[in-house]
C-alpha cells in the first residue's frame, strides 16, 4: 500500500483531513492568503485566519468556500495541494486516493468543480461523499439498517439535514444558513442597534462566549470593541447574552424550518424510527449553547449533539474511503 487515502472535510469555516491508518492529521480554518500579483500562497489555516481583516494591500485573505461550495476555485485548489503535500510530503512518488464531502443540495457543477480541484492539487483518483451520509457514518449511527435514522449536520455555510435508512439516503433538506450567518446576524444587529461595527472574528467570539439558542437563567455580559459608526472612532461597549439570542433567533429558526421540512416529508414507517432514536446534531454550530433543547422544543422530537461533532464528517469520509464497497451506491468517483 504506497498510495496514501486520504479523507477531506472541506468545510466553510475549518477543513479537517483524516488519513487512512492514522486518523485526523490536520484541523484548521479554511482561510488561505495569498499575494496579489503573482498568486503565490502565503498562508493556510490558522496562521492565515489571523490574518483576515488585518492584511497590507499585497496579501489578500480570503475563505475560498462559501455556503459550503466552492467560491474561488483557483484559491481552493491551491489550498487542498498544500494539504495533501502536508500530508504525504512535498515529493509523493505514488498520488493519493482522495474523498471529500459535498452538500447534499451541492449542484452537478459545484460537484464538479470540487472534483477536478481534487484531481488538479494532485490526487490519483477523487471521490466525493454527500456530507450528512458521511457525519451518520462518523456518528457512529447504524446506518445500514433497515431503519430511519435523522442527521442534522451544521456546519459553518451550510445546514443539512437528512434522513438515512439501509446505507443510502432516503430525504433530505439544505439550507445555505449555518454559524456564519450566526455571525452575521451577531454583526448587523450590533450595527442596528448601538451603531457599533465589528468583524467576523469579534462577532465569532461574542457567539462563542455569550451566545445560546435559548434565553439563559442567569443573564451573561461581555464587552465589544468595534469602531463607531456615526463618529469613526473606536469604541468598546458591553452586551449581553439576552440580546445575542435576539440577534441570531431568525437564523437558528430557518435551520430548524429545514429540520421541520425533512420530518414533515419522512415516510411513516421511518418517522417512527426516528421518534424512538431521537435526531443527531453534528457540526460546529450544534455546539451553541442550548441549541438542541431550541430543536426538541421546536419539533417535539428528541435531540442529543453526537459525540465530537467537529469531527464527524471527517471520520465518516475516512470510514467509507476504507470502505468503499459498502458504500458505493452513495459514492461519485472521478
Amino acid at each position: 500500500m504506497f498510495n496514501k487515502r486520504i479523507g477531506i472535510d472541506l468545510g466553510t469555516a475549518n477543513s479537517l483531513v483524516w488519513l487512512a491508518g492514522t486518523g485526523i492529521v490536520l484541523n484548521e480554518p479554511t482561510v488561505v492568503a495569498m499575494t496579489v500579483d503573482d498568486g503565490r500562497v502565503v498562508a493556510v489555516g490558522n496562521e492565515a485566519k489571523e490574518m483576515l481583516g488585518r492584511t497590507p494591500g499585497n496579501i489578500t485573505a480570503s475563505r475560498p468556500m462559501r455556503d459550503g461550495v466552492i467560491a474561488d476555485y483557483v484559491v481552493t485548489e491551491a489550498m487542498l495541494r498544500y494539504f495533501i503535500q502536508k500530508v504525504c510530503g512535498r515529493v509523493f512518488l505514488f498520488k493519493p486516493e482522495v474523498m471529500i464531502c459535498v452538500p447534499s443540495g451541492a449542484t452537478q457543477v459545484e460537484q464538479r468543480a470540487v472534483l477536478d480541484a481534487a484531481l488538479s492539487a494532485g490526487a490519483k483518483i477523487a471521490y466525493l461523499i454527500e456530507e450528512p451520509l458521511a457525519a451518520a457514518i462518523g456518528a457512529k449511527l447504524p446506518i445500514a439498517a433497515a431503519s430511519g435514522n435523522m442527521i442534522i449536520d451544521i456546519g459553518g455555510g451550510s445546514a443539512e439535514a437528512a434522513v438515512i435508512s439501509l446505507g443510502g439516503v432516503v430525504i433530505h433538506k439544505s439550507v445555505r444558513v449555518a454559524g456564519n450567518k450566526v455571525d452575521e446576524a451577531i454583526a448587523n444587529f450590533m450595527r442596528k442597534k448601538h451603531n457599533l461595527l465589528i468583524g467576523d472574528t469579534s462577532a465569532e467570539d461574542v457567539k462563542l462566549k455569550i451566545g445560546s439558542a435559548t434565553i439563559l437563567p442567569k443573564e451573561e455580559t461581555m464587552e465589544v470593541k468595534g469602531r463607531d459608526n456615526v463618529t469613526g472612532l473606536p469604541r468598546a461597549m458591553v452586551i449581553s447574552s439576552t440580546e445575542v439570542t435576539e440577534a441570531i433567533r431568525p437564523v437558528l429558526m430557518q435551520i430548524v424550518g429545514a429540520a421541520k421540512g425533512v420530518l414533515e416529508e419522512t415516510p411513516p414507517e421511518l418517522s417512527s424510527d426516528i421518534i424512538d432514536k431521537g435526531i443527531v446534531m453534528s457540526g460546529g454550530t450544534s455546539t451553541l449553547r442550548n441549541f438542541d433543547k431550541l430543536m426538541t422544543g421546536l419539533t417535539g422530537v428528541p435531540c442529543h449533539v453526537a459525540e465530537e461533532p467537529l469531527l464527524c464528517v471527517a471520520r465518516g469520509t475516512g470510514v467509507a474511503l476504507e470502505n468503499l464497497d459498502l458504500y458505493k451506491k452513495s459514492i461519485t468517483k472521478k
